[in-house]
């Protein structure tokens, strides 16, 4: 593996872990304000940046590159409102967005297709996060300050969210 190319990817390995923290701390906080349904939303989201970050890190090691796991910042405990905590959120995935961007420009650049070729599901996944980010966000602009709305809407994550369990598979503790 080239090392511009290595060194891209452990950069974009350090922004999914940061992510990941991110959407952990915004889950925290809907939590402790009892939105069930956007803590539950944030918790999924923040599953899935950590495995983005494990895919990555993985993909650089049997390319025999090695993959560098960092150490986070500390993100913000509070935040102002719902439609502040969805406004970061889709202020977050465009700037994902423009750093697997690059990414991509870098491999081309270094004629790695292989990374250039991995890089395409990040792609893929990265316009489904924004619009969901940018429909959720719409969502809750429609609700302004009306407390029901919220209440509805979010129920509304809430059942969006819940894991069903298959028919053919137990139940643990069954």
């Amino acid at each position: 593996m080239k090392a511009r190319v290595e060194k891209a990817l452990n950069e974009q390995i350090e922004k999914e872990g940061q992510s990941s923290q991110f959407y952990l701390a915004m889950a925290s906080w809907a939590e402790v304000e009892g939105l069930n349904g956007i803590s539950q939303f944030m918790y999924k989201q923040s599953d899935e940046e950590r495995f983005h970050m494990l895919k990555l890190v993985k993909f650089v090691n049997e390319r025999g590159g090695k993959a560098i796991i960092p150490g986070f910042e500390t993100p913000p405990a509070e935040f102002e409102s719902v439609l502040n905590v969805f406004e970061l959120l889709l202020s977050h995935e465009i700037k994902i967005t423009e750093s697997i961007n690059e990414l991509v420009e870098v491999c081309l650049e270094e004629k790695d297709y292989p990374t250039h070729n991995f890089i395409q599901w990040y792609l893929s996944e990265q316009l489904e996060e924004e619009a969901s980010a940018r429909t959720i966000l719409d969502k809750v602009k429609l609700i302004g300050e009306d407390k029901a709305g919220l209440y509805l809407f979010d129920r509304d994550l809430e059942n969006a969210t819940i894991q069903v369990t298959p028919a053919n598979t137990v139940a643990p503790g069954a």
